[in-house]
């Protein structure tokens, strides 16, 4: 079942500026934040060195020096915005309530890493991570695959758990879906993402009115035998 979404509802679900854990999504790891910081560094030398030698207006000197200062600080902002935009180009939106049709985990290789043993050899190491696959679909016949990574929160899913998702597209009649959110499992309160694309507060407001007009409908009667 797909709902459609006002666009003002789906602007206040995918935000236009980072909420605080798509901020600290794109934060990112130790390593990640000491790139950020020599990035800063970085930028703060050069200008100096065209101010001693261009003798340039300290003016423009002083705006970009607490712009690149404060590098380390804002760019998750700019990267998880952009993430955002993405999402909010299509111009129609829905709210979609289907069931886990199946579920499986796979390997994901993320990365390599070249290092030399005790015997001078050259050893590539690799740097794999478990993901979550879920297909999730309803009566219609549609259906999404998605995957993340694999959370210990993640054992208590099975087929035929309700699941629910902001979905997108540019047709009016949402008959073609070209983008996805992370999803919801209201049952057991939990989210499977790898990006945080939802304000939960939001999300969580449709999907308790949703489900409220759901069970007020009237159930039909069996037919007298």
């Amino acid at each position: 079942m797909i709902v459609p979404l006002t666009r003002q509802k789906f602007e206040q679900i995918i935000p236009l500026v980072a909420s605080g854990p798509q901020y600290k999504y794109y934060w990112g790891k130790l390593s990640n934040f000491v790139q950020r910081i020599l990035i800063s560094v970085v930028t703060l030398a050069v200008l100096l060195l065209m101010q001693f030698l261009f003798r340039l207006e300290f003016g423009l000197i002083f705006f970009f020096g607490v712009f690149g200062a404060f590098f380390w600080l804002w760019y998750p902002v700019f990267q998880a915005s952009i993430r955002n935009g993405k999402c909010r180009r299509y111009k129609y939106s829905g709210f979609f309530r289907g069931r886990v049709l199946d579920w499986w985990i796979t390997d994901r290789l993320m990365g390599k890493q070249e290092t030399v043993n005790g015997k001078g050899e050259l050893v590539i190491i690799e740097n794999r991570e478990k993901r979550i696959n879920l297909e999730i679909g309803d009566e219609t016949g549609f259906s999404v695959e998605f995957e993340a990574p694999l959370r210990n929160a993640h054992k208590v899913i099975s087929r035929g758990q309700i699941a629910e998702m902001v979905v997108m597209s540019n047709s009016p009649d949402l008959s073609t879906i070209e983008e996805f959110s992370d999803i919801y499992i209201p049952s057991r309160d939990l989210w499977v993402s790898d990006y945080p694309y939802v304000r939960k507060d939001f999300f969580n407001e449709v999907s308790v009115r949703l489900r409220a007009n759901q069970e007020r409908k009237p159930r039909r009667r069996s037919p007298k035998t």
